[in-house]
């Protein structure tokens, strides 16, 4: 289940990012992260923790309930 957090969070990450119209390393500059990481995190490769979540949705103006999905939202 963790792995499939984890993907479908980057997932979701990539498209608001996308949507909003940012380039990863454009939104890894302005919440000052690695590029790298930020692709990882996109990938479902690490697990973010819940301060990057909150800054990942300030620097996308967007609340970090439209990161995350329900359970529910999530396919195996």
């Amino acid at each position: 289940m963790r792995s499939l957090v984890c993907k479908a969070f980057g997932q979701n990450l990539r498209s608001v990012r996308q949507l909003k119209g940012f380039s990863q390393e454009g939104l890894a500059r302005l919440a000052e992260i690695d590029r790298s990481y930020l692709g990882k995190v996109e990938r479902g490769e690490v697990n973010i923790t819940i301060e990057r979540i909150y800054l990942l949705a300030e620097c996308l103006q967007c609340s970090p309930k439209s990161l995350v999905l329900d359970v529910d939202q999530l396919e195996e």
